[in-house]
């Protein structure tokens, strides 16, 4: 296999979709959800059990991204969330069409309905910024402590490969960004680590037969030799996902939504990114001159 002489398509690759997400995000803005914007939420005890079209032919009249979702033990409230500041007025419209069609009583079965701002949402951006932080520089000493620093700095640049491409995929889908996406990235966060070390630890043992510094070489049949076991593993953590996407329910799919990019993403920058990287760490450091004075020169 030659993934590290063809580092180059890999880079661009994930440039060109890093980029593109990234530009569409500057130009159209990202599509941030009601807990960062804040916004309107509503709670309705509908009293029987109905499907999310029945509701969404209502909640469209006035906001066609709203979230909806049921909650309660017999899933008989529906939970109405969006961006938009409806005052007391405009929610009790919102009301009146429900009541229409399920014959409700507004002191009743009107449970909640107010606006709330987004500060609940910068809050967690700051824990969320503050929490990747903490956890790159813990996974930087941890591996620079097992393995070298070069390793350390290999995987936290694969580590921002992973959540600049999730990110990127939000941007150019338009997928809204709320409270799930954090959780999922910070998740994400751990997968790729697990799935580079694994990589790493490969190459480390086959350090101890290295001949000529061919690193190249080296990564080449690490990766090799460790290849089956990331796909695998990958395609066995997707099957999962992808049915709790498929069969779960709207809160479950925004967090199974980030964590299938994710997955991809961190199976591909621990083969594609993170080897390559480290072999252009050590190649730099072969090609510096020494500093040592030359003992045949007096």
């Amino acid at each position: 296999m030659k993934i590290i002489e063809n580092r180059k398509i890999w880079f661009s690759i994930s440039a060109l979709i890093i980029a593109l997400g990234l530009i569409l995000g500057l130009v159209r803005g990202f599509n941030m959800g009601i807990d960062f914007t804040g916004g309107t939420m509503m709670e309705i005890q509908l009293h029987q059990e109905v499907n999310v079209e029945e509701v969404r032919e209502i909640t469209n009249q006035f906001d066609s991204n709203a979230n909806i979702a049921f909650i309660g033990p017999d899933r008989t409230i529906v939970q109405i969330r969006t961006i938009e500041s409806y005052n007391n007025q405009e929610r009790l419209e919102i009301f009146e069409k429900f009541n229409e069609k399920y014959d409700l009583n507004v002191r009743e079965d009107l449970l909640f309905a107010d606006q709330f701002s987004a500060s609940v949402g910068r809050e967690i951006q700051r824990s969320a910024l503050l929490a990747m932080i903490i956890s790159a520089l813990g996974m930087l000493a941890y591996i620079t402590f097992r393995f070298e620093l070069r390793f350390g700095l290999a995987a936290i640049t694969a580590l921002i490969h992973d959540i600049l491409i999730v990110v990127a995929v939000y941007s150019i889908l338009r997928i809204p960004i709320n409270s799930p996406f954090v959780a999922a990235i910070l998740t994400i966060l751990g997968y790729s680590i697990n799935d580079t070390i694994v990589v790493f630890d490969r190459i480390r043992e086959n350090l101890r037969f290295l001949k000529k510094n061919n690193y190249e070489e080296l990564a080449n049949n690490s990766i090799s030799q460790t290849v089956t076991r990331s796909i695998n593993t990958s395609l066995t953590t997707l099957i999962t996902i992808v049915a709790l996407y498929v069969l779960g329910v709207e809160q479950i799919r925004e967090f199974a939504l980030p964590l299938i990019a994710g997955v991809l993403s961190g199976t591909y920058s621990s083969i594609f990114i993170a080897s390559p990287v480290w072999v252009m760490l050590k190649e730099r450091q072969k090609s510096k001159p020494s500093t040592q004075p030359n003992p045949e020169i007096k």
